[in-house]
């Protein structure tokens, strides 16, 4: 990203310390507010990344970012034998494994503390790799996405589902009115961290989308790179392959 944006501004931590620290703090209000701030329409763009992923039948995939789990564990329609969910914040796990024991989902979905960007996993490893809502949390992009081109499988899928700025009247001034705004309001009133949906919301205004982001795909290896609009463009998902 040109502009690197960070949850605290006078922290002298760097972007992957404060990124944690931020979701540790919030994990406990993230889905509640995630409802409210997407009006409940992030449900639907996840739904659709796994009609993507069952047409491809993949054995095992990876969930980088995967916060609360909720992609990992709407994943679990598509048929998958193994999905592992990875993140950065032992907080927004916690909620997430408490979430895939309600569901009785321990013997598919396994949950782990880890880095985006130095993955461990063997090359070559799994059928598809998908990032919902945390790419633009990866400290260095380039690397955090080589990781992944790493880790998948010749022939395997890449997803990211991942917030976008609209570009047409009206839904580019109504964006921006309610990013810049309402969300972090939102944040301030509901949350116990005033910074995190500033953050959030700033991280998404910077960050590369559509064929802008093709592009950063493509240059890192990857092929057959599209991106897919969701809502007038507030969000988009990118489907690429190894």
């Amino acid at each position: 990203m040109a502009n690197k944006v960070t949850p605290y501004k006078n922290s002298s931590l760097g972007k992957k310390e404060q990124v944690t620290q931020m979701f540790d703090t919030i994990s406990g209000d993230y889905d509640g507010l995630n409802r409210v701030i997407s009006f409940g329409i992030d449900i639907k763009w996840r739904k659709k990344v796994v009609a993507i992923l069952k047409e491809k039948a993949p054995k095992n995939i990876l969930d980088i970012a995967t916060g609360t789990g909720d992609l990992a564990i709407n994943m679990t329609e598509t048929g998958a034998s193994k999905i592992i969910g990875l993140d950065i914040s032992p907080g927004m796990l916690e909620v997430g494994k408490k979430k895939v024991q309600e569901k009785k989902l321990n013997n598919t979905i396994e949950m782990v503390v880890g880095d985006s960007e130095n993955l461990p996993f063997d090359s070559n490893s799994f059928s598809a790799v998908t990032v919902a809502f945390g790419v633009r949390n990866f400290e260095t992009l380039d690397k955090g996405l080589s990781e992944i081109l790493r880790v998948l499988k010749p022939g395997g899928t890449f997803i990211v589902l991942e917030t976008s700025v609209p570009t047409k009247f009206p839904f580019k001034q109504g964006y921006y009115f309610y990013t810049k705004y309402i969300l972090p309001t939102i944040g301030k009133l509901f949350s116990k961290d005033r910074s995190a949906y500033k953050y959030l919301s700033e991280s998404a205004s910077v960050f590369p989308h559509g064929e802008n982001f093709n592009n950063i795909l493509r240059k890192i290896g990857f092929i057959d790179v599209e991106n897919k609009p969701q809502t007038f463009g507030v969000a988009s998902i990118y489907v690429a392959t190894k």
